[in-house]
């Protein structure tokens, strides 16, 4: 009788142990998914910015080569003015 009240303590014990560890197994998977899914949102802000950044630079370059347009133009007048004058 002795044996059989020690195997199915055995048998709690392990069947208890195996829950455990099977739960803490899903709950760092969940912490897991969690960190995951935080790290993709971080992610795709920092891409979202990367991209409004480049399309920023794209308009600086334009206007700057607007401006450069401009300054020739104006510059060209004032040399030439007496060309200008009808």
């Amino acid at each position: 009788m002795d044996t059989d009240s020690s195997v199915i303590s055995v048998l709690i014990s392990g069947g208890l142990a195996l829950i455990g560890t099977f739960g803490g197994i899903l709950a760092g998977n969940k912490l897991t998914t969690y960190r995951i899914s935080e790290l993709e949102k971080k992610v795709d802000k920092h891409n979202n910015l990367v991209e409004r950044m480049y399309h920023l630079e794209e308009k600086t370059s334009v206007q700057e080569e607007q401006l450069k347009i401009i300054n020739h133009r104006m510059t060209w007048r004032k040399k030439n003015k007496n060309l200008m004058s009808f």
